[in-house]
């Protein structure tokens, strides 16, 4: 009920406020439509699903199989935690101005740029995901001479799992935000891209279209994949009420 109680309330206001810079939802939504079936909407939708979708893949993979190394083997979270701290603290606009200036406005600056953002935050949820694993589960593992696979799928990964899911839900909502600023700063297309192009003409109506099919599209892959793999991974365990 509250999404539409917030467009009703928008509706209203842009009735009463008669502004172009305060275009209604109606108006939004005929701009989103023209844009998608006339302009450029779709290209540059695709362009920054692609960019996170590589970057987050990449990420995922460096972040998890670093994160396990630091909950197991002491002495690398000894001598790199300080970096992981610094890592975690670091502006993300920081990290991307370097890299353009180094490698230039390109595709791989961008992408390299969202996954040294995302990979720390994906470390330090694995590595406390190692540290609380069960040693009663290990020993039940060794009493009953497990082999490493199988103990692997049966008490390494169920416990992992979880916290695996958490950085990807926690580090796609950053992904997000970070790929549409980073193409903000300089890309060759994308939402960021055109909604910058957007602000330099006040065109609040075309941003305000363009955020609104961006964040249609996280919603629909947060109820369309995300949860519904969540339900499924971690079908095993209880249910609280």
């Amino acid at each position: 009920m509250s999404l539409p109680l917030l467009l009703t309330i928008w509706q209203v206001l842009s009735m009463i406020i008669v502004n172009r810079l305060f275009p209604s939802p109606i108006m939004v939504a005929q701009v989103m439509w023209d844009a998608a079936t006339e302009g450029r909407l779709l290209g540059d939708l695709g362009k920054t699903l692609w960019r996170a979708a590589m970057s987050f893949v990449i990420a995922m993979a460096l972040g998890t199989a670093i994160g396990i190394a630091f909950g197991r083997v002491r002495w690398v979270d000894r001598l790199f935690s300080g970096w992981l701290l610094v890592g975690l603290n670091l502006p993300a606009i920081v990290i991307a101005i370097v890299l353009y200036i180094w490698l230039g406005l390109n595709e791989l600056s961008l992408i390299l740029a969202v996954i040294l953002n995302k990979v720390p935050l994906v470390i330090a949820t694995v590595r406390e995901g190692v540290r609380s694993f069960s040693d009663d589960l290990d020993e039940l593992g060794t009493v009953f001479r497990m082999s490493a696979l199988r103990r692997l799928r049966l008490i390494f990964i169920p416990q992992l799992t979880p916290f695996v899911l958490a950085a990807a839900r926690t580090g796609l909502s950053l992904i997000w935000k970070i790929v549409l600023v980073f193409e903000v700063l300089g890309s060759d297309g994308g939402i960021g891209y055109r909604i910058s192009i957007m602000f330099q003409f006040f065109n609040i109506s075309g941003i305000l279209a363009y955020t609104t099919a961006f964040i249609l599209v996280v919603l629909a892959f947060e109820y369309g994949i995300m949860r519904p793999l969540e339900r499924r991974i971690l079908r095993w365990r209880p249910v609280r009420n």
